[in-house]
């Protein structure tokens, strides 16, 4: 069919065939030993570019143990992770649809226990978590340099396993949104206070990662607008943040929001109307009024004409989904081929099994781990 939403867009130098990203999402299917990549996986990923997906932006992957976020996560945290990481590419890259992968990369913070990151976690500012009931540690002005150093290694990894780039996860209540948020991040040093200190360290990891990587690497990064927290960060905030990465050599942005003491996410259950579709949309409206890169939408998007709407409108660059694509890899290409014109993902949030993701609605994908 013809659509905007098949033409394609670049990020940075990278070439996507199409305007639909696989948002990161967390598949349990990793060895829960060492977060190495398992043969469910490279399953996983090469049915996902099978099916035509513009990016696909792998599950959060842990820089460090110490940010491990859950069980059967994936790993880059050291040089031993990359053969596996490796098979991930090989697997996308070998589809021949055009499809591209990004290896996200992130760090749990005080979002953890010590029974998965195997010490007190740790966070900008000693703030409690009344979910997971931990007062995490505040990390020190060395740890915090040190925290940057992990980043840019496991995006070194990333490049070396083939990867077409990293997106930084910073959203959600993870350790780069606890540092962007007021409500975690009280510190009164150079990594604290305003908003440009609160996000020094983000652009600490990007000058470090293109330094590493070169400036043809694409780092991208996924960032909370909102916290859903009276104290937390404000959408202004956020876009100036967005501005200010953009000129640290960011080169792509996912809007999401939401953390775990708010108890309101970023994967809202329920199946929305048509014009409530893309709840996330609106903020990341305002955060593209200040940046000149690609910019993803998201938040329960379902129906094509609605993912039309809201590119043709130029409203966002991307649009960016999870559960759909959990329900069936190949929505993108059945999207083209006009066999189906809305995703029957109920958002029921069943899917998220730590057995591994699979859709209990659909009986093709039921089974499949």
């Amino acid at each position: 069919m013809k659509s905007i939403l098949f033409t394609p867009l670049d990020i940075g130098k990278v070439h996507l065939i199409n305007r639909f990203v696989r948002s990161a999402t967390h598949d349990y299917m990793a060895d829960d030993r060492d977060g190495s990549i398992q043969p469910a996986q490279v399953e996983l990923y090469r049915r996902l570019a099978e099916g035509e997906i513009g990016l696909i932006i792998t599950g959060h992957a842990y820089v460090h143990l110490s940010g491990k976020a859950s069980p059967g996560q994936i790993a880059a945290d050291d040089d031993s992770k990359i053969p596996g990481l490796k098979e991930l590419v090989s697997a996308v890259h070998g589809s021949d649809s055009g499809s591209r992968i990004f290896l996200q990369i992130s760090h749990a913070g005080r979002q953890t226990k010590p029974s998965l990151c195997r010490q007190q976690p740790v966070a900008p500012s000693e703030v409690y978590d009344p979910v997971s009931k931990i007062m995490p540690r505040a990390l020190t002005a060395v740890e915090i340099y040190q925290v940057i150093e992990w980043f840019v290694a496991a995006a070194r990894r990333a490049k070396e396993a083939g990867f077409d780039g990293v997106q930084l996860h910073a959203g959600h209540g993870y350790l780069l949104s606890s540092f962007i948020s007021p409500h975690t991040n009280r510190r009164q040093d150079d990594w604290g206070g305003n908003w440009e200190k609160r996000s020094r360290i983000i652009r600490e990891i990007i000058s470090g990662i293109r330094k590493v990587c070169g400036p043809d690497f694409p780092v991208a990064i996924k960032m909370n607008a909102t916290d859903h927290l009276p104290e937390g960060i404000t959408l202004e905030e956020a876009s100036l943040i967005a501005r200010s990465l953009e000129l640290a050599g960011l080169q792509a942005i996912e809007i999401s929001g939401g953390m775990n003491e708010a108890g309101l996410g970023s994967v809202w259950p329920g199946v929305r109307a048509e014009e409530d579709e893309g709840y996330f949309v609106p903020l990341a409206v305002e955060v593209k009024k200040k940046v000149s890169i690609p910019v993803m939408g998201l938040g329960g998007i379902r129906t094509l004409r609605v993912a039309e709407k809201v590119i043709a409108s130029g409203r966002v660059d991307l649009i960016s989904m999870c559960r759909p694509f959990i329900n069936n890899p190949h929505l993108v290409k059945d999207f083209r081929l006009g066999r189906l014109e809305k995703s029957p993902c109920i958002s029921c949030n069943k899917c998220f099994n730590p057995r591994g993701i699979r859709c209990v609605q659909n009986k093709s994908e039921a089974g499949k781990n």
